[in-house]
């Protein structure tokens, strides 16, 4: 069967096309035009009906929320729990990324749990497996990957962020620089990396990338190039390696689009706000436009416990600029496993910069619009309608009641809107208000 891409290119409107273009209020033509071109990307396994999104040019930014288990906590239920809270904050898509445990198990558990695009990093469990079967991650077997990487397209994986950018090249150039301030960050990337030094050998997924394209062909997945030197300190921002191992994912981004597949670039980590702009160019012109999904991106190191509102920053900006798809931050980032309040908060935070950086770049403020005026007019139900999310603000509201009923216990009587309302009553009603 042909994929998303290679049917657009024919010229045929998939159902999945339709329902792109339905929920993004944008001709079908248009979102087929974007697919032929590699510029917007649908995640759709043929094993698994889940919920249509796409993702890339002209759409809304999506938002990714992640969960999975660690050597240190392993519960299949409490991933399924995070999954089912993620879904139901708001997330468009959720990877699944377990480095321990019965990794089948815990996939199928939370692909049976929720209605979204399920996403993994296979090289998480080729290299826990290798561990417990041959003593050591750097004794896997290369093949282990491409059979992993079926095993989890055949569950029902709709996208799979998958390390074919590094490389003897990257490798080399990381020496050369002389390391860096944030060390290698990505388990994958570090991982890979220590495979191939220790094995002396090229990455199997660079080398034999023809046959990933071909696996994630077979069930039309997207594979999204990821960023295995992705900066852990914004002192690495920008530096050499990341650049090179970007060049080679755009490259192969293209590479795998020839060939039939639908493909998404990542980046950056974290990065200061003044090169964001610049990280969004360069993938963008590099890549053809192919989808960007950003980790965070994450503009200063020194906020644990708070880097839900940090990535919150960078991603508007990243959103605003013209990246696709943002990958949620926790409050727990840099310091444990989330749990389930994280993964709400992470969604949350997400939510509210992709909306920022909608206003941007598809110009969307109808909904900001509304919300000013029903907060003139003092409309509370119209208000908590228009939120992005309508539990919380109530729930404050209901806690604190004030004396005045329309307005609020930060202003009470002195409620600048209740105050001015009646003056400026039939400015309102003759369409004279001030815009």
């Amino acid at each position: 069967m042909s994929t998303q891409i290679q049917q657009a290119r024919d010229g045929i409107i998939t159902p999945e096309i339709e329902a792109v273009a339905t929920a993004e209020g944008i001709d079908a033509n248009t979102i087929l035009q974007r697919v032929a071109e590699g510029k917007i990307v649908i995640p759709c396994n043929r094993n698994r009906r889940h919920r249509v999104v796409g993702i890339g040019k002209g759409l809304t930014t999506k938002i990714n929320a992640s969960i999975g288990t660690s050597s240190d906590i392993d519960d299949v239920e409490l991933e399924v729990r995070k999954a089912k809270i993620a879904e139901e904050a708001g997330a468009d898509t959720l990877m699944e990324l377990s480095a321990a445990g019965d990794f089948q198990k815990t996939r199928k558990a939370v692909i049976d749990a929720i209605d979204l695009p399920v996403g993994t990093v296979p090289l998480y469990q080729a290299f826990a497996q290798a561990m417990e079967k041959y003593g050591a991650a750097e004794k896997m077997p290369a093949e282990m990957i491409f059979d992993i990487i079926e095993e989890q397209c055949a569950d029902g994986v709709s996208f799979m962020a998958i390390h074919c950018g590094i490389n003897l090249v990257t490798l080399e150039r990381l020496r050369k620089q002389g390391y860096r301030y944030g060390g290698i960050v990505s388990k994958g990337g570090a991982l890979m990396n220590a495979w191939m030094v220790k094995n002396n050998r090229e990455n199997p997924l660079y080398e034999h990338f023809d046959r990933v394209v071909e696996i994630m062909k077979k069930y039309d997945a997207v594979l999204s190039l990821g960023n295995g030197y992705r900066a852990g300190a914004i002192h690495d921002s920008s530096d050499r390696v990341q650049m090179q191992e970007l060049i080679i994912n755009c490259e192969l981004a293209e590479i795998g689009q020839e060939m039939g597949c639908q493909m998404m670039v990542e980046g950056p980590g974290h990065i200061p706000i003044d090169e964001i702009e610049a990280n969004v160019i360069i993938q963008k012109r590099m890549s053809n436009e192919a989808p960007f999904y950003v980790l965070g991106p994450l503009p200063t190191d020194v906020t644990p416990g708070y880097d839900h509102i940090t990535a919150a920053v960078g991603a508007s900006l990243s959103s605003a600029y013209g990246a696709d798809f943002i990958c949620y931050v926790t409050p727990a980032e840099h310091l444990s496993l989330p749990m389930p309040d994280d993964v709400r908060e992470g969604v949350m935070a997400a939510k509210v910069a992709a909306h920022i950086g909608d206003m941007v770049k598809l110009n969307k403020r109808d909904r900001d619009m509304a919300m000013g005026k029903a907060r003139r007019d003092l409309d509370w139900k119209r208000q908590f309608d228009l939120a992005i999310t309508g539990d919380r603000p109530r729930q404050v509201r209901a806690e604190r009641q004030p004396e005045c009923e329309e307005s609020c216990t930060m202003c009470g009587n002195f409620c600048a809107s209740h105050v001015v309302n009646e003056y400026f009553k039939d400015d309102l009603l003759q369409g004279k208000k001030a815009k």
